[in-house]
């Protein structure tokens, strides 16, 4: 069986063909043009998987189905993109007219998070568990939940928005509206913050020499870089920015009691620098500290390819 999975951004469109055991077997991109709305969006979508299909020599007779990860509210039931703050389109039926572009009957679509949250628990991190949960620390923070092996999306497809729990009452504006939410204090974007701030109270760190003395050119790596060679003021960051990140992941274990969380995004490039602090943290304060059984908390697993593998596995 092959698959294709989509993975809709704001900047572009990728698309690859997938086998199985979720690996891509060939892939393409274009760039997402924006400026003329579903329709070009949809028909360049459709091009780019006919280009996909026939640089690996298929026909669209050998794809079992095309998934779709795409930012924003999807109704995967109808096939609909809602609405989405990056792609110009409100009620779109994007499954119905990618299916007739393509002669590929089975369309699946569903939030971009959601897809890397389902490809996670079918080919990555939590493979052989039913229930699990996804966090990805990226711009902001998003994530998915996996309930018996299919995805919550809610009553109306906008469930599961990890970065918009609040952890600080009245804290700091979030872009949804809100304020004080995860995604404030635990996106890349908040540690790039956090690390910039710090710098600036400490002209003494070594974040300087990493950063070619200027402060704009941190990014998520810099304090974990920094604190490895020992330095004082890096080591504060990362205890701050882990206690935001150690709380949510709580909160989510607290609600959800999952088998498994994995965490994705540019951060978990830290890996163990960063899980050995959040597990003591999570540890001490999760509700089912006591129980037998706990929520392994692992790093993702399929990286940058978790849009087009994510989409790829929506129907399974």
């Amino acid at each position: 069986m092959y698959y294709l999975g989509i993975d809709l951004g704001g900047m572009s469109i990728k698309a690859g063909i997938c086998d199985g055991d979720g690996n891509i077997l060939h892939q393409d991109s274009c760039p997402t043009v924006l400026t003329e709305g579903g329709d070009r969006i949809v028909q360049d979508m459709a091009d780019l998987c006919r280009k996909v299909i026939g640089g690996y020599g298929l026909t669209t007779a050998d794809i079992e189905y095309i998934g779709i990860a795409s930012p924003g509210i999807n109704d995967s039931d109808r096939g609909v993109i809602v609405y989405s703050c990056n792609i110009p389109t409100y009620k779109f039926p994007i499954a119905e007219k990618l299916s007739a572009l393509t002669g590929v009957e089975k369309i699946y679509i569903d939030n971009d998070a959601n897809a890397a949250a389902k490809g996670e628990a079918v080919f990555g991190a939590a493979k052989g568990y039913r229930d699990s949960v996804f966090v990805t620390l990226g711009t902001g923070v998003g994530g998915g939940v996996i309930i018996d092996g299919k995805v919550l999306t809610g009553c109306n497809f906008a469930g599961a928005e990890m970065g918009h729990m609040v952890i600080v009452h009245d804290g700091l504006p979030c872009s949804c509206g809100r304020k004080g939410c995860l995604e404030c204090y635990a996106s890349a974007t908040a540690l790039m913050r956090q690390t910039k701030q710090k710098m600036l109270e400490r002209k003494d760190s070594l974040m300087w020499q990493l950063t070619g003395g200027d402060p704009e050119k941190a990014d998520g790596r810099t304090p974990f870089q920094a604190a490895r060679m020992g330095d004082e003021a890096a080591k504060e960051v990362i205890q701050t920015y882990v206690g935001y990140l150690a709380c949510g992941i709580t909160n989510f274990i607290n609600i959800f009691q999952p088998e498994v969380l994995s965490i994705g995004g540019g951060v978990s490039n830290a890996k163990d620098d960063l899980l050995d602090p959040v597990r003591a943290i999570v540890e001490k304060e999760q509700y089912s500290r006591d129980c037998e059984k706990k929520t392994i908390i692992k790093i993702a697993k399929l990286g940058n390819r978790a849009g087009i593998v994510g989409a790829a596995a929506l129907g399974r």
